[in-house]
């Protein structure tokens, strides 16, 4: 069994697919583990090839394994996601260098890498084909076709832009004759009704969805608007116009591929170290101003 690691969100997973088909090409006749958190099991079946979900929340070393042939961490550089995968004593462990966990064979980490390529780099210096563009996933039936998709809910503070100004975009397209939708997870819910109600949209414009149906609805979607977050990726998956926005972290290194149907619009001029989890907007993202986004959705 091949068995890789990426144990985190949305678009992480996303980024990693062009190493994931690098390795179901390169490991035809071998069984292919994904350990990931099972409620990506629905964006995991999209892209295909894998055989079998390992479920993994954390990066615990006490996280049952199964044993592998191959380990390949296409999780992170750090001692503890390369610790979880010695724990399941493969014979080979596929993975950045790191001296503190004791694997000093592998490429070494660099920081301000675009994450598609970083992981095509990692599978490539053990000699495996990555393809850096095969980023689509199969699309699920259209649940509405052709929405204009605000999707304002982000993982920190700092990747959210204000509620008032997604309103205001939403309001001004729907004006112009876009059917506008406010997607969200279940925690983000209460964020999608805000900006609905402060763009006069009713309760129908806030869709209740799941994983899959998310994916349905951005695979069918007119454009998706929206942060640095895992919907941007679905739409670069899909090839579906969107306008992304843009704060602590450079689209350099998390932006879609360049190509005229992805819009970004950034005014940082480097990236952070990370995203901060206290409250407050990154002053690069509080620099963009509706007007621009409504201009570049229009476009489509």
């Amino acid at each position: 069994m091949i068995l890789a690691l990426r144990a985190l969100g949305v678009g992480d997973l996303l980024t990693a697919v062009p190493a994931l088909r690098g390795l179901r090409g390169a490991f035809a006749g071998r069984p292919l583990a994904l350990g990931a958190p099972t409620w990506l099991t629905p964006l995991i079946d999209l892209i295909g090839g894998v055989d079998r979900v390992v479920p993994i929340s954390s990066l615990d070393p006490g996280t049952p394994l199964p044993a592998a042939e191959i380990a390949v961490n296409l999780h992170g550089s750090g001692p503890e996601s390369h610790r979880l995968l010695q724990s399941a004593q493969p014979a080979k462990l596929w993975a950045f260098a790191n001296a503190e966990a004791g694997h000093l064979d592998g490429p070494t980490w660099t920081a301000e890498e675009h994450e598609v390529h970083r992981w095509c780099r990692l599978v490539r210096h053990y000699g495996v084909v990555a393809d850096e563009t095969d980023l689509r996933i199969a699309a699920p039936p259209a649940v509405v076709d052709r929405a204009t998709i605000i999707h304002p809910g982000a993982k920190s503070p700092s990747r959210r832009w204000p509620v008032d100004r997604y309103a205001a975009v939403a309001r001004r397209l729907r004006s112009a004759g876009h059917r506008v939708l406010i997607t969200g997870s279940a925690s983000e819910r209460e964020l999608a009704v805000r900006v609905a109600e402060g763009a006069g949209l009713d309760a129908s414009a806030v869709p209740a969805t799941d994983l899959g149906e998310l994916a349905g609805l951005v695979a069918h979607a007119r454009v998706v608007i929206s942060g640095d977050t895992g919907i941007a990726h679905l739409a670069t998956a899909y090839r579906t116009p969107s306008v992304v926005l843009f704060g602590p972290m450079s689209p350099e290194r998390w932006g879609p591929p360049d190509r005229p149907e992805h819009r970004v619009i950034w005014h940082g001029t480097r990236s952070e170290p990370g995203d901060s989890m206290e409250p407050g907007v990154h002053p690069a993202l509080l620099a963009v101003e509706p007007d621009e986004v409504t201009d570049a959705a229009a476009a489509f």
